[in-house]
């Protein structure tokens, strides 16, 4: 089983989102700005935290983070297996987000929970979606 950790920066209506590019999956579309896999004997808030600073170089501390779901997805990259999603959420962070992996992130902005772009990643849109409703 893979599981992948994202932490969704949200700033009062908006998140921050990251243009992929490079990465061989989903290139072109907008996804959650912060994500990854869960290393072995890392916890899934642990992954969050260090990808934020491996991605966007900013600093969220343990308390500052809420688990939102985990959603599990079974075949949908080729070669993967099952993998658990696991998104968290964070309103507090040390630092300005920016690009910190420019051969994987294309552009990174602000958007609106309303206004969402239409090529979002279609697992992360259905999140941020739950997110806007509650």
């Amino acid at each position: 089983m893979t599981a992948i950790s994202y932490v969704v920066l949200r700033r009062g209506e908006e998140v921050l989102l990251q243009l992929r590019r490079g990465t061989g999956f989903m290139d072109g579309c907008w996804s959650i700005a912060a994500a990854g896999h869960v290393e072995s004997g890392e916890s899934s808030a642990a992954a969050a935290i260090r990808e934020a600073w491996e991605e966007l170089g900013v600093r969220i501390a343990a308390h500052d983070l809420q688990e939102l779901l985990t959603v599990s997805r079974t075949n949908s990259i080729p070669g993967a297996g099952d993998i658990d999603d696991h998104f968290h959420l964070a309103t507090a962070w040390s630092g300005t987000p920016r690009i910190m992996e420019p051969d994987k992130a294309g552009d990174l902005r602000w958007f609106r929970l309303g206004e969402l772009p239409g090529n979002l990643v279609p697992h992360e849109k259905a999140v941020l979606l739950k997110l806007l409703a509650n």
